[in-house]
């Protein structure tokens, strides 16, 4: 009976001045949301990699969040997004990047894991498999959102991009851990990346190793924040090393990674991880992140520290 989920909706600067009580609702009430598919999938038996695709595409589904319907604008107006899954059973992950019109990237992701014979697709070529895997498609209306729309007229004629919500600097990726009643674990993450991005971008998100990673022996990783410092961190597969090859708890490889090994280079952000006896740890170096957890018998969802 016993098993373990743990959610993000992105970390960064989410300062209470900026957050309103029906703002804070709206988050709090979708985080719940989503962590309730989960968690009927693992307490009745359910694999963890199907809890964590299903919950991430409850995250994708809700414009709050940058992924699926409430990606971020690149610079040219479209939306590029990135998604990935791992099972931590078998090591087997699908992952794609640069794609738009596809409703549930995660789902994607997970047919390339099951169906291409390789991890990682890219764009149009992507798009085409999906196609053939009858894989749901959206119009560019449907990923319309008003708020993101906003905010890419803000910065679209200026040589920079912006961290998803610019003055608070919110990193709004989402993503879920699990571990099943079996004993597997598995990790999912997606994204819309940074708006006014440019150059096929692609950040930690779809990168197996980097922002997401599950293993049978250690643990399942998905991770939150500045990307380009998660890549060149690995930050998803080296806390699985630090408990596989050092010994450390994931606790204790959680902190020696969010709050020492990526402070020191500027990296900000947080991670979700669930290790393989369903200890969950949800540590983040930014003012905040949209979380959540359950267990066979507890459950909570937190904002700021």
């Amino acid at each position: 009976m016993k098993f373990s989920i743990a959610i993000h909706g992105g970390a960064g600067t989410i300062t209470r001045s900026m957050m309103t009580p029906e703002k804070e609702a709206a988050y709090t009430n979708a985080l719940s949301d989503a962590l309730a598919v989960g968690e009927e999938i693992l307490r009745n038996g359910g694999s963890s990699l199907e809890a964590v695709e299903k919950t991430v595409m409850a995250l994708e589904n809700n414009h709050l969040f940058n992924a699926g319907k409430g990606a971020v604008y690149t610079n040219s107006g479209t939306h590029e997004m990135d998604a990935s899954i791992m099972c931590g059973k078998t090591l087997e992950a699908g992952a794609v990047s640069g794609i738009s019109n596809i409703k549930n990237p995660v789902a994607l992701s997970r047919v390339i894991m099951e169906k291409s014979g390789h991890v990682f697709l890219l764009g149009s070529q992507a798009e085409e498999f999906a196609k053939l895997h009858n894989v749901a498609f959206e119009s560019p209306e449907y990923f319309h959102d008003d708020f993101r729309y906003r905010q890419w007229q803000e910065v679209k004629d200026e040589e920079t991009y912006q961290l998803d919500h610019a003055k608070d600097k919110k990193f709004g990726t989402v993503g879920a851990v699990a571990l099943d009643q079996h004993g597997n674990l598995a990790a999912a993450t997606s994204t819309g990346g940074m708006t006014n991005k440019r150059w096929g971008r692609v950040g930690d998100s779809p990168i197996i190793g980097a922002g997401n990673y599950a293993n049978n022996n250690t643990c399942a990783i998905s991770c939150t924040g500045h990307g380009e410092y998660f890549i060149r961190a690995v930050v998803a597969y080296d806390i699985s090393c630090l408990m596989e090859y050092k010994g450390l708890s994931l606790n204790e490889a959680c902190e020696l990674v969010v709050n020492d090994k990526l402070v020191k280079f500027g990296g900000e952000g947080g991670l979700i991880a669930v290790d393989k006896e369903g200890n969950i740890c949800l540590p983040f170096n930014s003012e905040g992140m949209y979380r959540g957890k359950a267990n066979q018998d507890t459950r909570s969802i937190e904002i700021y520290k």
